[in-house]
């Protein structure tokens, strides 16, 4: 099931950066078609989301509403499994613990000559959050990306998903309200992030976008960013699970085929010192998929990007790590915390046979909005401070300008700023 990849050898660290780069060019470029969309609704407002709307989501239907009222959304919430309601109030609160740990304090000191320096956060005043539709309707979706920014104290939250034809997860809706959306729009797409992006007579343009969604998604939100922050562009999930000899294979192939039922792209990777666990777990693998309702998807998914890296010392499964830089990082082995300590990618990591990756999906806390496809080299996960700008304040006395000048001036004089050199000087010989 797994290919197994041999990492012992000079050139192994170039045929896993083959394997990996070979699924993200496997991911067609779609800048010019969104392009075209982004322009259109920029242009045309609301008439081009519905049209595009209607084409690419195959609906027939003549209604021109691009919201829910909020009688339609009390109405819909209400439809929710009452099972469903308590595991998303149990998933609210415990990311809502968590996430209210992570606000930044404002600081002020006073330096020396009396200068006053400090740093304060405000808010993102309105933010749109773009949530799946179809098969990948998740209100663990709305949970993660809406409740940072309630914590952060974001005024006004701004939700989209496919719906014209009014069909909407119930517990979509549910999670919305707990989270305080001011309103949904029933649309998806390209044509959505633009229209948030640059707004229209109903759609409010927003100051951040935040959420997953296909390749257009994503395209349309690298194209839009500059005009409106984004979260990051995210590409097809994936995990790296790390196991040696005392490994449960069934456990290890669970989380693999979790990971690759997301979509026929996401990549599951396998990396042990023990060939003897790699052929166990690929046994468990064939087991599991038998009874698994996504099983194609899965199977795809893992036939084409799965892989298991075979890495006989420490040293080299750390290496295969900080190259592959997962979005998730399971470890399950006899040696947990000193692989830790020099993992320096990897999104979030989960220790031990009893914290699966679908844990953090749904109820643990952290975020599960992370970093794809190598980026977790240079960015993290989504947090409240995604949602914060931070301003420097600065105070000058008298004292202060007086002492720093003599710098300033020979700083601004060596860049050739004679201006910025000026504005010094006026300042010090109107006081004299």
């Amino acid at each position: 099931m797994l290919k197994i990849l041999k990492y012992n050898k000079k050139n192994s660290q170039n045929a896993l950066e083959l394997f990996l780069d070979r699924r993200k060019l496997m991911q067609k470029n779609k800048a010019s078609t969104v392009s075209r969309i982004l322009k259109s609704v920029k242009k045309n407002g609301d008439k081009a989301v519905l049209n595009y709307e209607k084409k690419f989501s195959k609906v027939k239907t003549k209604s021109s509403k691009i919201f829910f009222s909020t009688k339609e959304l009390n109405a819909i919430s209400k439809k929710t499994d009452k099972k469903i309601k308590l595991a998303i109030d149990q998933a609210y609160n415990r990311i809502r613990k968590f996430h209210s740990k992570q606000r930044f304090l404002s600081f002020k000191y006073k330096d020396k000559y009396k200068n006053e320096l400090s740093y304060k956060y405000s808010a993102i005043e309105k933010i749109g959050v773009y949530v799946p539709g179809g098969t990948a309707s998740y209100p663990s979706t709305v949970l993660m990306n809406c409740i940072p920014a309630q914590v952060a104290g974001v005024k006004d939250i701004f939700l989209t998903t496919p719906s014209l034809d009014s069909k909407i997860n119930p517990a979509v809706v549910y999670a919305a309200k707990k989270c305080g959306v001011k309103k949904i729009y029933k649309t998806g797409g390209a044509h959505s992030i633009a229209a948030l992006a640059y707004g229209t007579k109903n759609f409010v343009k927003v100051d951040k976008i935040v959420g997953p969604g296909n390749a257009f998604v994503a395209s349309a939100k690298k194209e839009v960013f500059g005009d409106v922050g984004i979260d990051m562009v995210a590409g097809p999930s994936e995990v790296s699970v790390v196991a040696d000899k005392s490994a449960d294979p069934d456990f290890v192939a669970a989380d693999l085929i979790a990971q690759a039922e997301h979509d026929i792209y996401a990549q599951s990777i396998l990396i042990s010192n023990s060939e003897k666990l790699i052929n166990l777990v690929n046994l468990s693998l064939k087991k599991q998929l038998n009874k698994l309702p996504k099983k194609k998807i899965a199977y795809k998914s893992l036939k084409n990007f799965g892989l298991a890296v075979l890495a006989d010392s420490r040293k080299k499964i750390i290496e295969v790590i900080n190259i592959i830089s997962p979005e998730h990082l399971e470890l399950f082995t006899n040696n947990n915390e000193k692989i830790i300590k020099d993992v320096k990618n990897a999104g979030s990591i989960f220790i031990g046979k009893f914290s699966p990756e679908a844990i953090g999906d749904y109820i643990a806390g952290p975020n599960h909005v992370l970093p794809t496809s190598g980026s977790a080299r240079f960015s993290s996960g989504l947090s409240v401070n995604d949602f914060l700008k931070r301003h420097s304040l600065i105070k000058i006395t008298k004292t202060g300008i007086e002492r720093l000048s003599s710098s300033v001036i020979n700083l601004a004089k060596y860049e050739n700023l004679d201006g910025h050199a000026n504005s010094i000087k006026i300042r010090i010989k109107k006081e004299l």
